[in-house]
């Protein structure tokens, strides 16, 4: 007799970068940031320190998948936030750890829970998108770059209009994605949230500083 995907359940630790700036004060606007595919935390903290305003606290989270990735002639360790094997589990992570995030930060009075902003690049993008329509309420901002939508976005029962603006800034050179499908998820994204204001870009699949200069003036804004 054979048996299949039998399981014990075991804990993991889930790591993240916290910035604090002098200027935080109690009761701060926070902002969370979720690296793509192969990347680290220590890369997203410093994209964010590049367009987060100078009272906002950041959080960059490190997804728990880790792998050796190409850097030219050499191998580095990368993470990735869920594959197609039980992808639902992944999401479930995801989830979890932005809310113990919050709540710890939000029970300490480091953070404002009313100014919360989630900011992903590539993978992370669709994996953000899915928590804040999970939590239509708990967001003020999401940003995505150079990502996806959540495949069931139109499906998933669970899935409310988010209270949140949005911006979504895409590149016309992206090795990953065509114009016409970034086109196509803006164009579903429509009608689901308060405010969507999304952006094309001349540039492949990175964050370029013209994209960071209007990501902070974006926050800014807020």
């Amino acid at each position: 007799m054979l048996e299949t995907d039998l399981s014990f359940k075991a804990e993991i630790k889930l790591y993240y970068d916290l910035f604090i700036p002098e200027k935080a004060g109690k009761k701060a606007p926070l902002l969370l940031a979720v690296h793509g595919y192969g990347a680290h935390k220590r890369y997203m903290m410093r994209e964010a320190q590049a367009v987060a305003p100078e009272n906002f606290v950041i959080a960059s989270l490190q997804a728990p998948h880790q792998h050796f990735r190409e850097d030219g002639d050499k191998y580095k360790v990368g993470f990735g936030w869920l594959t197609d094997h039980k992808p639902e589990e992944s999401i479930a992570w995801h989830h979890n750890f932005i809310l113990e995030i919050i709540e710890k930060l939000r029970s300490e009075d480091v953070i404002d829970a009313g100014k919360i902003y989630i900011y992903g690049f590539s993978q992370a993008c669709a994996l953000n998108f899915r928590f804040a329509f999970t939590y239509p309420s708990l967001l003020r901002g999401v940003i995505g770059v150079c990502g996806g939508i959540p495949s069931d976005l139109e499906t998933n029962e669970i899935y409310k209009p988010l209270a949140a603006d949005v911006f979504y800034l895409y590149a016309t050179r992206d090795e990953f994605y065509t114009l016409e499908k970034y086109e196509t998820y803006k164009e579903k994204l429509k009608g689901r949230m308060n405010i969507l204001t999304s952006k094309a870009y001349d540039a492949k699949h990175e964050i370029t500083d013209e994209m960071r200069n209007d990501i902070k003036t974006w926050l800014n804004g807020r």
